[in-house]
């Protein structure tokens, strides 16, 4: 890749991305909040895209989520901020619409303004990646309160939450019903 349009660390990971999903004719869809359409621009960066890209929806408002994303007003009366059950459900939702082989979802805390409790502070971030055989989810906290920084970080996580599961480094499961 030689423009400078996606920060140079996602390089090896959308290359290796790319390449696994068009070998196995595998499709990918996308829900993303946090990270603002930059997980989908980065999939979309490489020629040959469409055979894989199904779809991406950038759900950062409450009423988008409703609108895009499968969300109920019930949703919106208990949301606490974003967690990992949140962004497996809105995988779940995107993947069975979009009906691709697995949909890849983050929501989390840009900065550089948050909360007060963990999932709402600056540098938090809730990633899941879901497929007909369940999901994978993951925390993180970057540290950081700087929003460019925290986008592009996000972006690289998920990714590489998504090339792990790709590349059988970690399996998706079903989880138990509470």
């Amino acid at each position: 890749m030689s423009s400078t349009f996606i920060p140079s660390s996602l390089a090896p990971l959308i290359s290796s991305i790319s390449s696994i999903l068009i070998q196995r004719k595998e499709t990918v869809s996308i829900a993303e909040t946090a990270a603002g359409g930059l997980i989908s621009a980065t999939l979309l960066s490489v020629p040959g895209a469409s055979a894989y890209f199904r779809g991406g929806l950038t759900v950062y408002s409450l009423p988008s989520r409703i609108a895009f994303a499968g969300w109920t007003e019930e949703n919106l009366k208990y949301y606490i901020g974003p967690t990992p059950e949140i962004v497996a459900g809105l995988a779940k939702n995107t993947r069975e619409k979009l009906q691709s082989t697995y949909a890849v979802c983050e929501s989390g805390t840009a900065g550089p303004t948050g909360g007060t409790t963990r999932n709402r502070t600056p540098g938090y971030l809730a990633i899941a990646v879901v497929s007909k055989d369940g999901e994978v989810t993951r925390e993180v906290e970057t540290g950081s309160s700087v929003r460019e920084e925290n986008m592009v970080k996000f972006t690289e996580e998920a990714l590489k939450l998504f090339l792990s599961v790709l590349e059988g480094k970690i399996k998706v499961e079903n989880k138990p019903s509470l």
